[in-house]
């Protein structure tokens, strides 16, 4: 499972613990990852991802998973996401073909 977040691309820092007597030892900074369930309000559905508190904070500012992805350029976002984008397209084109499809029916 991989220390980077999928959203904000937060990752694995390194540096020094520094003692009083200023002798340093190498040290790993991990990043505050969470696995969290999103809902996606287009899909209908949750959506398990493994992403940072900040990068939590960034998706809620955002307007929300869908928000946040429809509002992203393809090429920033991760493989993973990307493929979340797609299926977030194909789903909002299908309902609004779907509801350009009840207004042209007759009413009857």
């Amino acid at each position: 499972m991989s220390r980077r977040c999928v959203v904000t691309g937060k990752g694995v820092q390194s540096g020094n613990n520094v003692s009083h007597s200023m002798r340093k030892t190498r040290r790993r900074f991990l990043p505050n990852m969470q696995t969290v369930s999103l809902l996606s309000e287009t899909l209908g559905e949750s959506v398990r991802l493994r992403i940072s508190s900040h990068g939590l904070r960034t998706l809620e500012h955002r307007g929300g998973l869908d928000a946040f992805l429809l509002g992203a350029k393809p090429d920033d976002l991760t493989p993973e996401l990307r493929r979340l984008r797609r299926r977030v397209e194909g789903a909002r084109a299908a309902a609004a073909a779907a509801a350009a499809a009840e207004a042209e029916a007759p009413a009857t």
